[in-house]
């Protein structure tokens, strides 16, 4: 079968920089529903478009075509006692920067804490990074009727949850998958 819209992919990859240094061993394949439901990144999907199974290719993505370039200005310095404790490097958060005009939040990464301010960064921790993917598709079945209602897959790899509210509503802690 080859891929084409409302077909379920299962693609093991590796994620390095253009330099070669990786950045992410895939533990377990990615599965994603193809043909636009925003799963994947449009460049992996528009590289596996109309290939099969045993295809194996490294595609490089640009960071407009990936995850953004940097922007500085979603770094911001919060007083530590705006977040909760116990803080950490690494800890995420979200929450809508001042500048944001239309209201959409933004995950913030803690990148640094002094004694009593805190280091936020909006950015993606890819963003401004080509990235290369080494990729190999290992299956390619036809999606079900309610994975295609739904717009993602369902089962071992696909659907995920896991948002947690804080309880001042002013951040929130939210595990990325």
């Amino acid at each position: 079968m080859k891929i084409a819209k409302n077909t379920v992919v299962t693609v093991e990859y590796s994620l390095s920089d253009t330099l070669g240094n990786l950045i992410e061993e895939g533990q377990e394949p990615m599965v994603y529903l193809h043909g636009g439901y925003e799963n994947t990144l449009p460049k992996i999907e528009e590289a596996l478009e109309g290939k099969a199974v045993g295809f194996n290719e490294t595609i490089q993505v640009e960071p407009e075509d990936a995850f953004g370039d940097y922007d500085a200005e979603l770094v911001k310095v919060e007083e530590r006692s705006r977040l909760p404790s116990p803080i950490e490097v690494g800890m995420q958060f979200e929450g809508t920067p001042e500048e944001n005009e239309d209201g959409e939040s933004v995950i913030f990464t803690v990148t640094e804490i002094a004694e009593d301010k805190v280091v936020l960064d909006g950015n993606h921790p890819l963003a401004g990074i080509a990235l290369r993917f080494a990729l190999n598709v290992v299956d390619v079945r036809a999606a079900t009727e309610e994975e295609i209602a739904h717009g993602h897959v369902h089962g071992a790899h696909g659907h995920h949850h896991g948002d947690e509210d804080d309880e001042d509503g002013e951040f929130r802690t939210v595990q990325l998958h």
